[in-house]
C-alpha cells in the first residue's frame, strides 16, 4: 500500500513539475529558426505585430528609417510607440542603416572609400563617396535612434541593404563593432518578389519545404512593388506550420554565430 502510495505520489510531482517548468521546457529550442524583420513602409507592421504575440515568437528587426506610408518614417516619432511596443514583447533590435543605404562598390587608392547610394534621407538617391567613419555613422544612428526609443540596448549587428557588401565594408563595419547578418539561402521569404511573377501559396510552399534548422528568415515590414503583399498572409501560416514540423524561433541573441561576438561587444 505505502508503495503504491508512493508511485501515486512520485507521479502526481512529475506532472507538477512539468507543468511548473513548462515556460523552462519552451527555452529548450532543438531546431531554432531565426526571424528576422526589415523596416519597409510599414503599413503591416500592425498586423505583423498581432501574429507574432498571438504566436508568441520573437524576432530580431533590422531597422532604418525608411519612407512610410503613413507617419514620418520608419524611425520617426509616429512610428516610436510601436518600437516600444515591440521592446516590451522581447523582440531584438539592430541597425539597417539610418538611411538605408546601399553599397555599390569599392574605390581604388590608400584610404578605405566606397560607393553608396542612399535609398531614404536627404541624399535618397543620390551616389556618392563615403569613407568608412562615415558608413559607421550611419549604422551608429540607427542604433542610437532604436536604443533612444525602445529603452533597449540593440545588438552590435547590422544588416547592409539588399545584403549588398565587400570584405572591406564588413572589416571597415567590424572595426566600429558591427558584426554583419545576412540569411540562409532557403531563408529568402520572397516578399520582395513580384506577386504576379511568384504568389503567396508558392512562397509558402517553398519556404515550408526548404527551411532548415539553423536558418536565418528575411522578410520586410512591407514591400512598395509588391501588390499582394505577403505578410501577414503568409507570415502566421509559415509560422504555424514551422512548429509544426518541430522548429522553434528564436532572435540572433542566440544564435551560435553571433553569441560571443554579441558577449564581446554589447556592453
Amino acid at each position: 500500500m505505502q508503495a503504491a502510495r508512493t508511485k501515486i505520489l512520485a507521479i502526481l510531482f512529475i506532472a507538477i513539475y512539468s507543468i511548473s517548468t513548462g515556460a523552462i521546457g519552451q527555452i529548450v529550442c532543438n531546431k531554432p529558426v531565426y526571424l528576422t524583420l526589415d523596416t519597409g513602409h510599414m503599413e503591416v507592421a500592425p498586423l505583423i505585430a498581432e501574429v507574432l504575440k498571438r504566436q508568441d515568437v520573437r524576432v530580431t528587426f533590422f531597422a532604418a528609417n525608411e519612407r512610410t506610408k503613413t507617419g514620418d518614417g520608419s524611425l520617426g516619432h509616429d512610428w516610436a510607440p510601436w518600437w516600444k511596443a515591440r521592446a516590451a514583447e522581447g523582440h531584438a533590435f539592430a541597425s539597417h542603416t539610418f538611411d538605408h543605404v546601399y553599397w555599390r562598390t569599392d574605390l581604388p587608392g590608400d584610404h578605405v572609400r566606397f560607393r553608396m547610394r542612399p535609398s531614404a534621407g536627404a541624399m535618397e538617391g543620390q551616389a556618392s563617396t563615403w569613407t568608412a567613419a562615415q558608413y559607421c555613422k550611419q549604422i551608429d544612428q540607427a542604433t542610437h535612434r532604436l536604443q533612444e526609443i525602445t529603452g533597449e540596448k540593440p545588438l552590435p549587428l547590422f544588416r547592409a541593404p539588399g545584403g549588398k557588401t565587400s570584405p572591406k565594408l564588413l572589416a571597415a563595419a567590424k572595426a566600429c563593432g558591427y558584426a554583419h547578418v545576412g540569411w540562409s539561402p532557403a531563408g529568402f521569404l520572397g516578399d520582395e518578389l513580384s506577386s504576379e511573377m511568384v504568389s503567396n501559396a508558392v512562397l509558402l510552399s517553398k519556404a515550408l519545404t526548404n527551411i532548415q534548422s539553423g536558418d536565418i528568415l528575411l522578410a520586410h515590414l512591407g514591400i512598395w512593388s509588391r501588390k499582394d503583399p505577403w505578410a501577414p498572409a503568409v507570415l502566421e501560416p509559415l509560422i504555424v506550420g514551422l512548429k509544426a514540423k518541430g522548429f522553434c524561433f528564436q532572435t540572433l541573441r542566440a544564435h551560435p554565430a553571433y553569441t560571443a561576438w554579441i558577449a564581446a561587444h554589447n556592453k
